[in-house]
């Protein structure tokens, strides 16, 4: 049979539909509750996708449908098996992982963040993560007090 027929997966093919990993902090994976969910649901998600990919049966089209689904399998299965639940704070004394901070800039803007672990951080929706520069400013300090962030200040309102 001529090799023209024959239909096999090439080297470019299969190089095509490997995709690098995702990165993986080196930080703690800390995680509130609301976080860990989420991570199942992700990893529940990318399972049912690289299932639904499995089941192509052109070869090189499963590869390319799967290589996103496997991707994010391998980091969500890892981002699960690393997390650290951290209960929520009990105390609104100080700023910690889980709490909600409220502060003025100089320029008289109010703010307001939830600090959060890596996966779950999202500043637009109100989160940010417990390793961003701002974050580990706030962690510990309390209401009243002023924190440099680079050559301007902010000022904590309240803590929740």
């Amino acid at each position: 049979m001529s090799v023209a027929f024959i239909k096999e997966d090439s080297a470019e093919t299969a190089s095509e539909t490997m995709l690098p990993a995702r990165a993986i902090s080196a930080e703690l994976n800390l995680v509130t509750e609301a976080g860990l969910q989420a991570l199942d649901l992700q990893l529940n998600q990318a399972r049912q996708a690289y299932e639904a990919a499995s089941k192509i049966e052109d070869v090189n089209e499963r590869r390319r449908q799967a290589a996103i689904p496997l991707r994010d399998l391998r980091y969500f299965a890892e981002r699960v098996r690393t997390a650290q639940l951290v209960p929520a704070p009990t105390s609104t004394e100080k700023v910690a992982f889980g709490s909600t901070v409220s502060f003025r800039r100089e320029d008289g803007r109010l703010q307001k963040y939830r600090i959060v672990g890596e996966d779950e951080a999202d500043p637009k929706a109100g989160s940010i993560s417990y390793v961003s520069p701002l974050a580990r400013l706030l962690i510990g300090k309390a209401i009243g007090d002023v924190v440099s962030v680079g050559d301007r200040e902010v000022e904590i309102l309240a803590i929740s």
